[in-house]
């Protein structure tokens, strides 16, 4: 039997930044579960993200605003990088209007309860004329991974809005590093290190156990279509070796030489003997 590691152990974890250490892994298992891991971190995990916005006075991303200092295609690269926690499954919206010169954060949206913001001093835009009003309307979804823009425009989408890249994720790194390592006698076991960095939506160690239960749930699922036979099979071959031993084959165990402890005669000792009795 494959011998298990030891659990594992959070090493350092500051804010944001976590790294868990996996000991006594056997070899080449750091590799296998390393990749897995880092993997499925980095893609498979839900976040929330900007799907589209609605900006007064813009028809289309090339636009430009008077009275504000970024263009159009800079408000949205910003937009892209506000991080939600989302408490719930259906779409949200939140709205910003803000008057006179000054800097725009996001932190000056209004958001519904459902919804909570995580990097608030991100700066969004700046307003350079005192008598401009800005006004814009995002819509946050939830989701997993990565969506493109283009994608999302075959979905129906309100007149008026432009499409955002979903970045839902909320992994900023993720680096795994593998070593060998003593066990016994044996020193090529494997130590695995992984360095798991978000971006504040939720914390590294809830990072590690979602991308474990993602990776449980889903071998579960590949096991069940063998498990059945598999344990049909194992039943069937412990049933047949505690089966009892039959009339027949204790008799013919208790017929042998090897079992009656009579040892069988040669032909020499059979001649020597009739040899014996006719010069008798």
């Amino acid at each position: 039997m494959i011998p298990l590691p030891q659990p594992t152990k959070v090493v350092e974890s500051k804010q944001n930044l976590g790294v868990f250490v996996i000991e006594g892994l056997y070899p080449g298992y750091g590799i296998t579960i390393g990749n897995s891991l880092r993997r499925v971190l980095l893609s498979s995990l839900e976040g929330a993200a900007i799907t589209q916005v609605k900006i007064k006075g813009v028809d289309h991303e090339f636009s430009t605003l008077p009275g504000v200092l970024e263009d159009v295609i800079m408000i949205l690269l910003n937009l892209k990088q506000m991080r939600f926690r989302m408490y719930g499954e259906e779409p949200q919206t939140a709205s910003l209007k803000v008057k006179g010169e000054r800097e725009v954060k996001a932190s000056d949206f209004k958001l519904p309860p459902s919804l909570e913001l995580a990097n608030g001093d991100l700066t969004i835009a700046h307003t350079t004329d005192k008598s401009i009003e800005l006004e814009m309307e995002i819509q946050v979804e939830r989701g997993i991974g990565y969506v493109p823009a283009g994608d999302r425009k075959k979905e129906k989408q309100e007149i008026g809005s432009i499409a955002l890249d979903a970045i839902f994720t909320p992994m900023k790194r993720v680096s795994s590093k593998v070593e060998n390592m003593r066990v016994g006698d044996r020193t090529d076991f494997n130590r695995l290190t992984l360095e798991i960095e978000t971006d504040g939506t939720i914390t590294p160690e809830e990072a590690f156990y979602q991308a474990t239960d993602v990776l449980l749930k889903q071998f579960e699922v590949v096991m069940s279509g063998v498990k059945e036979i598999a344990e049909a099979r194992l039943d069937s071959s412990r049933q047949a070796k505690m089966a009892p031993v039959s009339e027949e084959e204790k008799d013919e165990g208790e017929k042998s030489p090897k079992k009656s402890g009579k040892k069988a005669k040669t032909p020499r000792q059979t001649k020597g003997k009739k040899a014996a009795k006719s010069k008798e």
